[in-house]
């Protein structure tokens, strides 16, 4: 339980500082923990970033699914608004696993946990739309919203959700 709790803290502390600025020891103190406990269960800052966005993925994954429809186009729909809400209240920086890879450009391990949690969400676009055939464009949309959110917030949602029913009205 401990470890969870710390890539909790882990997650909060990347979201609100970003990846470069903080140290470990600024980590430590963040998750409420000595550093030998901290480096206990993350041995180095790239295995708490790893940790922070395991974290997060998870948590992604079941804000989207909390009181969503079931699935199908209305999913598809719904899933804008929920992404609009995690923006607003968990990245209004942009996505957190994109700033990673920006911080951390060259490291395997943090680049391999970013594809990971890119092809989950892929994945679980095309499951929960019911358009394994529309998994990528689906995809394409999320991340343009997560990447434009900070330029033009509520505006990107509008055109995604516009084009997403354009979409699957011709397929």
């Amino acid at each position: 339980m401990l470890k969870e709790e710390i890539a909790a803290s882990l997650e909060l502390a990347f979201s609100q500082y970003g990846f470069a600025e903080p140290s470990v020891a600024k980590l430590k103190t963040a998750c409420n923990v000595s550093l030998r406990t901290l480096y206990k269960h993350y041995p180095s800052k790239e295995a708490m970033i790893v940790a922070a966005l395991a974290h997060r993925h998870q948590r992604y994954l079941t804000f989207l699914l909390e009181a969503s429809p079931a699935d199908g186009i209305e999913f598809a729909v719904h899933i804008f608004h929920k992404l609009e809400r995690w923006m607003k209240e968990h990245a209004p920086h942009g996505c957190m696993s994109m700033n990673a890879i920006a911080a951390f450009p060259d490291n395997a391990m943090i680049n391999k946990a970013v594809k990971e949690h890119k092809e989950e969400v892929r994945r679980f676009l095309g499951e929960q739309s019911h358009r394994a055939d529309l998994a990528t464009a689906l995809f394409l949309l999320h991340e343009g919203v997560s990447s434009a959110w900070p330029v033009l917030g509520k505006e990107a949602i509008t055109s995604a959700q516009k084009t997403l029913l354009q979409l699957m009205e011709k397929n």
